[in-house]
């Protein structure tokens, strides 16, 4: 009776072949067609069972991989990559910089009631919405920031 419920109680491993579907729906895009999954998961993986539905995310705003994991605490996270887009799409959705290396930036956080900022110097180029480093003055090293609007960023998080 203990192995009978020890066994009903062990989760099931993931079914790959709904793992590759699911990345493919949320991709967009046809497993080995431009913005999809590249190739299957790998077969050879054991994926132990999650208690929810696994969570997609892209790795990165590049959308080069599609970052799969089981919330769970001691879940799993593992990496599918994507075949890459034609090259004029991908030149004709890249953003603008509105801050440049070497633009002075004024870097803001604060909330209502409440705001700090400081001055500094952008040591890369950033389209609104992307990071970027920030020398501030006196301070030992860079600040990371998100570029906002010409010359002016924001902590993470604020």
């Amino acid at each position: 009776m203990i192995s009978l419920l020890l066994i009903a109680a062990a989760p099931a491993a993931i079914d790959l072949a709904l793992l590759d579907r699911a990345a493919e729906i949320f991709a967009g895009a046809r497993l080995g067609e431009p913005g999809g999954p590249a190739a299957p998961i790998d077969r050879r993986l054991r994926l132990s069972g999650c208690s929810s539905s696994p969570e997609f995310s892209w790795r990165s705003e590049a959308r080069d991989a599609i970052v799969i994991r089981c919330p769970d605490h001691n879940g799993w996270r593992i990496f599918v990559g994507v075949k890459g887009a034609p090259a004029t799409a991908v030149a004709a959705a890249k953003a603008e910089p509105v801050i440049r290396r070497g633009d002075p930036v004024t870097l803001v956080a604060g909330q209502s009631g409440f705001s700090v900022s400081a001055d500094g110097t952008a040591m890369s180029d950033a389209a609104a919405g992307a990071r970027l480093q920030i020398k501030i003055e006196g301070a030992k090293a860079p600040v990371q920031a998100i570029a906002l609007e010409t010359g002016k960023a924001t902590l993470p998080g604020w």
